[in-house]
């Protein structure tokens, strides 16, 4: 099946110069760089070969078979469950894997020595996505630019497949493949400094992303990327609550709105970004923590600091084999829950823009190769003090076909607090694909006539 898509790509890459393309000028990575993808380097920008010390493996087209046992629609099955881990990353031995380990997963093993670990599984490199994507990602490659941090003539694909700096990288973060459109029912759990778990969110999530509509253009696309609608089913304090928005590459333009039962009344929200809390989990996240990062650039300087091969939590359809009361032990989630695996990740560093204003002074992404998502983040606080780490998981969803992201939190290194977010693991299905939402799901009228209480 690869061959076809290498052949596929091919071709696409030689109508490309073929048609003289105009904007050739302007092209991201000359067409000698582009050609590397679907040979040494992945439809989408990773490399493609395994490491020297045999940890990483070849990426070999992803995961795109069915999961023996899986029924669509349903509980999402561990393909991998007969795997046991290789070793555990301790307290105890963390020196002897410091050069895997992020600055904050150190600060949770020294700052929970007797509860946190990482189990370390086998590598898979499970990223795919389909063949039309493939296929947009170059012709991004040579077309896409940024003017500022304005994007242009990106769509359908990865933006900047070969990143040369730390502000493409993490565009190709935020516009990673997860999908088209998607509905999942889901709980958020807030941690407290003393251990507690709290339920806030008992909710189900409408999702879709336009710049990834297949039949669509950059020349067509207005920007709005991704739509979402959150209803909240409980608890009672917030049953009825609604959510919702679309997101545009011109932050200026995102528009984001809530339903508020008690008033029976749709507002606009006056700024639904960066360090604001989301009322999408009770104020406990900021908007730009969603995902690990999904905020507005231009608030950052970036900084693209090279790559490093590092543990991150990764193809976690054995946390999905938990029950929700046994995710989450004392302050963090449960190790025995969570897979780890060796990745190699671009490592991207943002402070603060000159004349602007953000909680955490500084922060530092780690974007995994293959898919572009970032799995991990830390942030600095103002004082220099490492404060908070972010965690993303995701999930092999063959059917997409892809690893897409969904389930993330964060733990404060300095209170103690936690939250996870869009755990699916009570429900009765885990993520699925679903036809196309209208617009109006996700604007403002559209989330006045969906208000129930």
């Amino acid at each position: 099946m690869y061959k076809n898509k290498k052949h596929r790509l091919n071709v696409l890459f030689t109508s490309v110069l073929l048609s003289g393309f105009a904007s050739l000028s302007l092209a991201a990575v000359s067409p000698e760089e582009a050609a590397r993808l679907g040979q040494d380097l992945t439809p989408l920008g990773g490399e493609k070969a395994g490491n020297s010390a045999g940890t990483i493996p070849a990426w070999t087209g992803g995961f795109n078979k069915p999961i023996p046992g899986e029924i669509l629609g349903g509980k999402r099955l561990d393909p991998f469950k007969d795997e046991k881990p290789l070793y555990s990353v301790t307290a105890q031995n963390m020196a002897q894997y410091s050069e895997h380990l992020t600055d904050g997963v150190k600060a949770m093993l020294t700052k929970y020595p007797d509860t946190y670990r990482l189990d370390v599984y086998p590598t898979h490199r499970t990223a795919t996505a389909p063949q039309w994507v493939y296929d947009f990602t170059m012709q991004n490659a040579l077309k896409a630019k940024l003017e500022g941090h304005k994007l242009i003539d990106a769509y359908g694909g990865t933006p900047f497949p070969i990143a040369k700096n730390g502000l493409e990288a993490i565009n190709n973060h935020r516009l990673s493949w997860r999908g088209v459109s998607w509905e999942a029912a889901f709980n958020q759990y807030q941690i407290t400094s003393s251990g507690k778990v709290v339920l806030t969110t008992d909710g189900f999530i409408k999702r879709q992303v336009p710049y990834y509509f297949e039949d669509g253009s950059s020349e067509d696309f207005n920007g709005y990327f991704e739509q979402i609608l959150l209803e909240n089913y409980g608890p009672p304090i917030r049953a009825g609550a609604l959510i919702g928005g679309q997101t545009n590459l011109n932050s200026s333009k995102t528009k984001s709105y809530v339903y508020l039962a008690g008033q029976r009344r749709v507002r606009k929200l006056a700024n639904p970004c960066c360090d604001t809390p989301t009322p999408a989990t009770a104020g406990l996240m900021s908007f730009d923590e969603i995902s690990v990062f999904s905020g507005r650039t231009e608030t950052f300087d970036w900084k693209l600091l090279g790559k490093k091969e590092i543990f991150l939590p990764y193809n976690q359809n054995h946390f999905l084999q938990y029950p929700d009361k046994d995710i989450i032990t004392g302050n963090h989630l449960n190790p025995d829950a969570v897979r780890w695996e060796l990745h190699r990740v671009w490592v991207v560093e943002a402070t603060v823009a000159k004349g602007k204003r953000h909680q955490a002074a500084r922060s530092r992404y780690y974007l995994d190769e293959d898919t572009w998502q970032a799995m991990l983040g830390d942030r600095w606080d103002s004082k220099g003090q490492l404060w908070k780490t972010l965690w993303g998981f995701n999930y092999i969803m063959p059917e997409f076909p892809g690893t897409i992201p969904q389930t993330f939190g964060f733990y404060n290194l300095l209170s103690g607090e936690g939250y996870a977010a869009n755990v699916m693991n009570d429900k009765a299905f885990h993520y699925r694909p679903r036809k196309r939402f209208p617009t109006s799901t996700f604007t403002g009228q559209g989330i006045a006539r969906q208000g129930m209480r």
